[in-house]
């Protein structure tokens, strides 16, 4: 949730790469998402969708709010991948929810609720998969879904963002944070670990300026 705040420079220019990236790389795969094109370093052109207000988590290693509510010892591998359910209100600090307070609501429909999940892991199978073939762990990671009228019809996309701010990501070799954590933790290097991120995935051109305008800390 958003508890912390701060201006970053670089860091929103960095981000819009890195979704830009990979949502251009789910849509090539058939994860619908409402991503069309970027427009520019910090602008997407995008599909209107209406937000479902459920933030989708998925966690494949003991991090964060998992350790501490849990007991578990940070960076054990969990015996399979496990879906939360938060409530999208900052005020409330994104309280995590059951799928019967989400249906109880009204937030989405069973079959809705079936989708996102369905998802979530298809797009946790291709996040892993790409953030190992550069070295990464993907710990865990925060997805929002929406709603895409078309017609008569409507479905449930991928929607908001994917990048470090909303990912846990940690080096194979060294176990070193790449992900807003750097930031939670006042470990400091946050900017220097979104661009080794971007480095990696090959959306950083190493001769451009590597700091811009600020941006928002969510």
């Amino acid at each position: 949730d958003a508890t912390k705040r701060a201006t970053v420079e670089g860091k929103g220019v960095l981000n819009n790469r890195i979704s830009e990236f990979i949502f251009t790389r789910l849509n090539e795969v058939g994860v619908p998402t409402h991503f069309i094109r970027s427009l520019n370093m910090r602008e997407q052109l995008i599909r209107e969708v209406e937000i479902i207000p459920c933030e989708v988590v998925v966690r494949n290693v003991a991090a964060g709010s998992l350790s501490k509510r849990l007991g578990i010892e940070e960076g054990t591998m969990l015996p399979r991948s496990i879906i939360e359910f938060y409530y999208k209100n900052d005020e409330l600090h994104d309280p995590m929810v059951s799928e019967e307070h989400i249906t109880a609501f009204g937030w989405a429909t069973p079959q809705e609720i079936d989708d996102m999940m369905a998802l979530a892991l298809r797009i946790n199978d291709f996040l892993t998969g790409l953030f190992l073939g550069i070295g990464i762990r993907l710990v865990d990671f925060k997805v929002e879904f929406g709603r895409l009228y078309e017609g008569d019809m409507v479905r449930v996309v991928l929607a908001d963002e994917i990048s470090p701010d909303c990912c846990r990501l940690w080096d194979t070799r060294t176990n070193d944070k790449l992900d807003k954590d750097r930031f939670r933790r006042d470990m400091g290097g946050l900017v220097e670990a979104y661009q080794e991120v971007a480095r990696r995935l090959g959306v950083l051109v190493e001769n451009e300026p590597k700091r811009r305008g600020p941006t928002l800390v969510k």
